[in-house]
């Protein structure tokens, strides 16, 4: 089951909260600019399409029993939520930049580790960046710790839900 709109903008409201009371987050140039880019499309043009759909809605009649009404505002509540989320969260971030780092693993580091005999590619990236079907792993998670600082021929050990895997570091860009 999917949860509603509302319901999911709550959930970004919480995590806003609670990110709120915790140090500055770190997060790559590229990152911040996709932020700032995602927060100026909602709060410009999804804003826009969003009072559209409920003015046209409320020409239906009946508000209490109109579905397209209800689901508009649920879509208004989730897009503030969101718009709200992403200003706390760039008010709380650290831009940071691995720069010409090649010989130890970093933030923005693509690392090329071998794996059960596979080599696997991994970039490292904040908490909001991540994305593991695209490689993108943050730096907090135990996979993302485990490579920081670490260097080309380290082989490191990390603990899975499905027990310890092996990697070692292959190259590092």
């Amino acid at each position: 089951m999917r949860a509603r709109p509302a319901l999911r903008s709550v959930c970004g409201a919480m995590r806003c909260a609670l990110r709120e009371n915790m140090p500055d987050q770190i997060i790559s140039q590229e990152g911040h600019d996709k932020l700032e880019q995602e927060l100026k499309y909602i709060t410009t043009i999804k804003r826009l399409e969003i009072a559209k759909r409920i003015e046209s809605a409320k020409e239906l009649g009946d508000l209490s029993e109109n579905a397209e009404y209800t689901e508009a505002k649920d879509e208004q509540a989730f897009n503030e939520g969101r718009a709200a989320e992403i200003k706390m969260l760039l008010k709380n971030l650290t831009i940071v930049n691995n720069g010409d780092r090649k010989n130890s693993i970093g933030m923005g580091s693509k690392v090329t580790a071998m794996i059960n005999g596979n080599e696997k590619q991994y970039t490292i990236v904040s908490f909001n960046e991540a994305d593991p079907v695209e490689g993108k792993i943050s730096n907090e998670s135990p996979l993302g710790k485990a490579f920081l600082d670490r260097k080309k021929g380290d082989t490191i050990k990390v603990e899975t839900p499905n027990g310890e895997s092996v990697y070692k570091i292959l190259s590092i860009e």
